[in-house]
């Protein structure tokens, strides 16, 4: 959970020392995600991966995600890569980030996911070693090369989770694997650009392959009004800013074709809720 200007893409454009002079959106637009998932009768559940730079200035709003029956968790402290970081300055950051959420909500905070989904071995044992349970940051899609590797390899595998250890998880986003290639399908910008019978139709084949699908979004992509950062390059933009006008009808239309699926939180998914 972020606003508009702290995504990695715009971080050349948009420095750190700059958030300050930004009017939030992410209160709307988290307030706009948490009142579409109450008009459903079986009232699907999520878990928000919250920044705890928001949490600092947005108290009530974290504390009304736990009140509705959501879940709350770590997204880092101010959405730095975690492997840019020194391991003493990660370690600080993730006990920082999980103890000011916990302090909100009053409650336990047991998930991680790292920005823009940078994890690898080594970010991936500081996560256990900073006391989550759980981390949610494997993109087989984009995780590879870019960021590092996890060796997944020895983990004990079901329903979309693979078990490190007996108090440890991994929960990978859900791709579409064919063969030897990986469709890009958890979410985000893939969601907003694949025509929905499209992204239904590789939904429907992990369910049927793995019996648990991990779908993300995040609050900025359901504003199709947010300032525009016009010096971004035009991938950048591209991927930003294509079909916002589109995501909450499109989540809808989600929710509505799975309703006989459980949506529930990470936590509640592992049996740690």
């Amino acid at each position: 959970m972020e606003d508009w200007f702290q995504v990695e893409n715009f971080k050349e454009y948009i420095p750190f020392s700059t958030w300050n002079s930004f009017d939030l959106r992410v209160e709307k637009n988290t307030t706009k995600i948490l009142d579409l998932l109450d008009t459903f009768p079986f009232k699907p559940k999520a878990t928000f991966f919250i920044l705890g730079w928001i949490a600092e200035k947005l108290p009530d709003l974290v504390r009304q995600i736990h009140d509705r029956g959501h879940e709350v968790a770590s997204h880092g402290f101010n959405h730095h890569l975690p492997g840019s970081l020194d391991p003493s300055v990660l370690a600080a950051d993730l006990a920082a980030s999980k103890a000011a959420l916990e302090t909100i909500i009053n409650h336990t905070v047991y998930g991680f996911r790292a920005p823009s989904f940078a994890i690898d071995d080594t970010v991936l044992t500081a996560v256990a070693q900073a006391g989550y349970t759980y981390d949610s940051s494997f993109n087989s899609f984009s995780g590879h090369g870019r960021y590092g590797t996890i060796d997944l390899s020895s983990a004990q595998k079901s329903q979309g989770c693979c078990r490190i250890n007996n108090s440890f998880h991994e929960l990978p986003l859900s791709n579409l694997t064919i063969k030897d290639k990986i469709i890009p399908l958890g979410g985000g910008g893939y969601f907003r650009l694949l025509p929905f019978s499209a992204f239904k139709q590789g939904m429907h084949h992990v369910l049927k392959k793995e019996n648990t699908f991990i779908f993300y979004a995040h609050p900025w992509e359901f504003d199709p009004d947010q300032p525009r950062v016009n010096q971004a390059s035009r991938g950048f933009k591209f991927r930003h800013y294509v079909n916002l006008h589109r995501t909450e009808k499109k989540l809808t239309a989600l929710i509505n074709t799975f309703a006989h699926h459980q949506f529930t939180t990470c936590a509640h998914h592992l049996g740690i809720s």
